[in-house]
């Protein structure tokens, strides 16, 4: 099949998208990003260009223009996994004898770590005036994802018989439908008592343990807002977002506990197992840190 980019979308781009979705069986949403990245791409081609012609300095020319324009390094890395996975496709269809994008190298992307907020700035944070539903819900939020250091989906994703008030323990079903259990500490175990018995009186779709007033399970981006909100309401003068008080939980128990493996586990980290050759910390070790740690794992909290 020849290559005419210059009467629209490469006709192998379309062969492509086809690979992708019928051999490779990538997902939807993989196959749209693919196929996004590609096409931006041919808007740079000088007119005589065709994928099946380009060279190595012709791509790294394009992606420059691209860093250039504004792309991120993170959106560049995905540009460039993009058309390095094009032409692995070209290759195996003998299209090409080499792929011009195999020793590419993208902008390196900065990893600065979020900025956590102090002891204080959370604990003012959780000290709202909860005098309504909406608020008592949004108070139990905010400790559990302090107190459990839980990534939004976590949270979101949770029923009420995950909580297991007996044992102070939450059950998560982390990435990779990985489940593993947290402590949860006893000001949160406090604030979720009093929403569930405000949550009886609702009429609920579902098992969710975080509902609107309707019955329906907290949305993600409702969270979000709702956290901003509380944020703004406690004059913090920071965003509050689910990943800082993530990354607060997990900073504030390495500066008392100093056990990276503990906090690591409590977080669910996935590369814990496949980074390391050891035994698999038992929860009762678990929680010996995390109560020993953890600013309110006991009650009263921080002073």
């Amino acid at each position: 099949m020849a290559d005419n980019v210059s009467s629209g979308t490469s006709p192998w781009l379309i062969d492509f998208e086809r690979y992708l979705k019928t051999e490779r069986q990538v997902s939807a949403y993989t196959v749209r990003n693919y196929l996004f990245e590609l096409k931006r791409v041919e808007t740079l081609f000088s007119v005589n260009d065709s994928w099946l012609d380009l060279q190595h300095e012709s791509l790294q020319a394009i992606l420059a223009k691209l860093h250039r324009q504004g792309l991120s390094p993170r959106s560049l890395s995905l540009t460039l996994s993009s058309i390095k996975q094009f032409f692995d496709f070209l290759l195996r269809e003998q299209q090409i004898s080499v792929n011009p994008a195999l020793n590419l190298r993208s902008p390196k992307q900065g990893k600065p770590l979020p900025k956590n907020m102090d002891i204080d700035s959370v604990t003012h944070l959780l000290e709202i005036d909860a005098n309504d539903p909406l608020s008592y819900r949004d108070k139990a939020i905010m400790e559990l994802f302090y107190s459990s250091g839980l990534r939004l989906a976590e949270l979101a994703a949770l029923d009420v018989v995950d909580i297991k008030f007996s044992q102070a323990q939450v059950k998560v079903l982390g990435k990779g439908s990985k489940e593993r259990i947290v402590p949860i500490g006893k000001l949160a175990l406090v604030a979720i008592t009093q929403w569930l018995d405000i949550r009886r009186a609702i009429a609920c779709e579902d098992d969710a343990l975080f509902v609107t007033a309707k019955g329906r399970r907290l949305a993600h981006r409702s969270i979000q807002a709702r956290l901003a909100k509380w944020g703004q309401e406690q004059t913090l003068g920071i965003k509050v977002h689910p990943h800082k008080l993530r990354h607060s939980f997990a900073t504030h128990m390495l500066e008392s506990s100093a056990d990276l493996r503990a906090v690591q586990e409590l977080l669910g980290h996935a590369n814990l197992s496949t980074t390391q050759i050891y035994t698999s910390l038992d929860f009762q070790h678990l929680a010996k840190v995390y109560d020993g740690a953890h600013p309110r794992a006991k009650k009263g909290g921080h002073k």
